[in-house]
């Protein structure tokens, strides 16, 4: 029977510390809009006491199980890939998943958190100048973002990590795949330098997460001249968005990432087209709902 054909699904959520996520929400509520039934189970290494490495064998438990397909996020985006049958293409570019389908048996990563940060920023920073890009965090999330914010025509991202080999082999593989000197990796130590002279910062980091509050840099780097993006959508106003709009900076909260990632992996789940639309009014509601703290997905 073809995914079109099916009314009934089960996925879930691989990741740390994510409890309040929005994600099942998300999905059931698109999903019974949809008339379909569908049960999104949260998988928390946490509380199952299990390092992150275990994706693997949770992977294959929820596929022996019968699930339809897991989302995948934070620690586990780039772990996961070893314990893979087949990548999409977009996944196998970034070296990160954080959706998996099964498929006749096999499991196959995919990566929807390119295509809904652009969507994303697109839609919410539209006309904002691209020269130069500053970028913390050079993760799982960190090289989708990287990557997007090069599709959509950044003509430099320079990645910032505490881990000064993790930001190098991100700008190496992003100028591969974009073109020599398009991406640089450096350390926290140049912030002060880096940041008088960009047009924009994007966080991609889990700080501001309910598990990780506070602020990814010092509040003295911000200048009304940057935009800011944000990944984190729980809350959908971190204090890094607060503090940069009270500097008077154009931002960009993580709700619509979560949201059109959601969509891609809603569709890839079932092979039904999803209303962004409506799911943007959901997670609008949702995080007011659900208060001031939370994690992305």
């Amino acid at each position: 029977m073809g995914k079109d054909a099916k009314d009934s699904y089960l996925v879930g959520l691989i990741g740390s510390g994510i409890g309040p996520s929005l994600s099942p929400a998300l999905h059931e509520r698109e999903a019974a809009r949809q008339g379909l039934r569908y049960l999104y189970r949260l998988i928390d290494i946490d509380t199952l006491g299990v390092p992150p490495r275990a994706v693997g064998d949770l992977v294959r438990s929820a596929r022996d199980l019968g699930f339809d397909g897991l989302n995948i996020t934070h620690p586990c985006k780039q772990l996961v890939i070893e314990h893979l049958d087949a990548l999409a293409p977009q996944a196998e570019a970034l070296g990160a998943v954080n959706t998996v389908v099964f498929e006749d048996g096999r499991a196959v990563g995919h990566n929807t958190d390119v295509t809904g940060f652009a969507a994303s920023f697109a839609r919410g920073l539209p006309d904002v100048p691209l020269e130069r890009v500053v970028q913390l965090g050079a993760g799982g999330a960190g090289a989708a973002v990287a990557h997007a914010m090069l599709t959509l025509g950044a003509e430099r991202v320079t990645v910032v990590d505490a881990l000064g080999d993790r930001a190098a082999d991100l700008a190496a593989a992003l100028d591969r795949h974009f073109g020599a000197g398009r991406a640089v990796g450096v350390t926290p130590d140049t912030l002060p330098t880096l940041l008088g002279r960009a047009d924009g910062l994007v966080h991609a980091t889990p700080t501001g997460m309910a598990a990780h509050p506070g602020l990814p840099l010092p509040a003295e780097l911000l200048h009304s001249g940057l935009w800011v993006a944000e990944v984190v959508y729980r809350p959908l106003e971190t204090e890094l968005l607060r503090t940069a709009r009270a500097l008077g900076c154009a931002t960009l909260d993580g709700g619509g990432m979560a949201v059109f990632q959601a969509a891609d992996a809603f569709r890839l789940f079932t092979g039904r087209e999803p209303d962004s639309t409506r799911m943007l009014a959901d997670i609008a509601e949702l995080a007011e709902r659900a208060g001031a703290v939370g994690t992305p997905s």
